[in-house]
């Protein structure tokens, strides 16, 4: 009599787990070459900063009518200004300067349950843009050319969180010349434009460690998730949340023993994560979410499904070799893909995740840290000099249109 095809897989989970039981001190691997010398780069020396002093109706007074800002996924755009602020990169001479960075919090205007509305958003940075060209010459001689802006909305400067109104709307016609540091990454997409740099979502650092367990600790559950697998309120009819991938997940494994999947969310998620091996990071309504920081975070192998996704720092921290990638189209097959993979492949994508500076680079931590997300955004900003001279334009001469882009962005903020 043969073995149920279902029992084969719990087999190979329970012979996995006596090897890993084995070498229960998993050693830290490091990146080999450049990409590791990446991660570890440090960017004091390369370049210098600007930043410019906007009214706090731009930035502090939002936070304080909405301190929630502080601790949503977006809230980077928050920390980014305060690392600055102290930043051994920071000049306070604007001629000597590299790049300069305009200080708005486009993404602290809440609702009720604490989601950000991004509706006001390009009319405050439209008139942010008319400050600093009115009020300093470098905006104007480049166009923005040498300005950076974070931008951690859903779908960046596109400034919506539904992509085919995101995709209507495209990037904020005075941001094409700008870089756009920002959590949204897709290839071939209208709202990722040549030359962004693509980051984390906030994670609270301070929170996350405050729930670590030991490292010894065995991984006892194979695949993990947690969250949404429909969105009833936003897609009533099914199929375009998550492009269907979630509803997949939910249909095909509930009931599979190998997968601890559930909509609710535990007070222990966060030490479910550090006794799992795969955490799925699907999609939502954006490509990205705080599961990814989460996973490398806790050393559970991030398992992808998110077609075409850019992920953050994609040049220093080598995706294909610590996480697993799954077609949206195959998560029929995600048990088989998960349990056909080699030992020896698991335990180095867990070893490589072990290391601290894996960690550090998708963390904004207060105080910051070397080789953090902050000093990989300024590496980022710091590979793309010397800008070319032809970025300058000769004096009176315009590219960008002031005046294209929806009517309701062009009224005053």
């Amino acid at each position: 009599m043969g073995i149920p095809t279902w029992v084969r897989p719990l087999i190979l989970f329970s012979a996995f787990l006596s090897t890993v039981s084995a070498d229960q001190n998993l050693h830290s691997e490091r990146i080999a070459g450049s990409a590791g010398d990446v991660l570890e780069d440090d960017p004091v020396g390369r370049l210098k900063v600007y930043v410019y002093e906007l009214p706090s109706k731009y930035n502090k007074k939002l936070l304080q009518k909405e301190p929630r800002c502080l601790t949503h996924m977006f809230a980077a755009e928050i920390f980014m200004h305060r690392f600055l602020l102290s930043s051994p990169v920071r000049t306070l001479n604007p001629e000597e300067a590299d790049w300069f960075y305009t200080p708005i919090y486009v993404t602290c205007d809440l609702t009720p349950n604490g989601l950000p509305l991004p509706f006001k958003s390009p009319r405050m940075m439209r008139s942010a843009i008319q400050l600093i060209s009115s009020n300093w010459p470098y905006w104007n001689r480049t166009e923005g050319a040498d300005h950076f802006f974070v931008v951690p909305h859903d779908f960046g400067a596109c400034f919506h969180y539904q992509e085919e109104k995101a995709i209507d709307r495209g990037i904020l016609p005075l941001l094409q010349r700008a870089t756009l540091v920002q959590t949204f990454g897709q290839r071939n997409h209208v709202c990722l434009k040549d030359g962004s740099i693509t980051i984390p979502p906030y994670a609270p650092p301070q929170k996350m460690e405050a729930h670590l367990i030991p490292q010894e600790s065995p991984r006892s559950i194979f695949v993990y998730f947690r969250g949404l697998f429909y969105d009833v309120n936003n897609d009533p009819e099914g199929g375009y949340y998550a492009r269907g991938a979630r509803a997949a997940v939910w249909e095909n494994f509930k009931d599979n023993p190998l997968f601890d999947i559930s909509a609710e969310h535990p007070t222990t998620y966060y030490e479910d994560m550090q006794r799992a091996i795969f955490c799925l990071c699907p999609l939502g309504w954006a490509p990205w979410s705080p599961r990814l920081v989460e996973a490398v975070v806790f050393g559970c192998i991030p398992v992808i499904i998110a077609d075409d996704i850019v992920l953050p720092f994609a040049d220093a921290i080598p995706w294909e070799e610590i996480g697993v990638f799954v077609a949206e189209e195959d998560v029929p097959n995600l048990d088989t893909i998960l349990t056909s993979l080699p030992t020896e492949v698991i335990l180095r994508k867990q070893r490589l995740l072990a290391n601290p500076s894996m960690k550090r680079a998708m963390m904004f931590p207060q105080p910051a840290q070397p080789g953090d997300a902050f000093h990989q955004i300024l590496n980022g900003l710091a590979r793309k000099l010397p800008h070319q001279r032809s970025i300058y334009l000769k004096a009176g001469h315009k590219i960008l249109n002031w005046t294209a882009g929806p009517v309701g962005d062009l009224k005053p903020w």
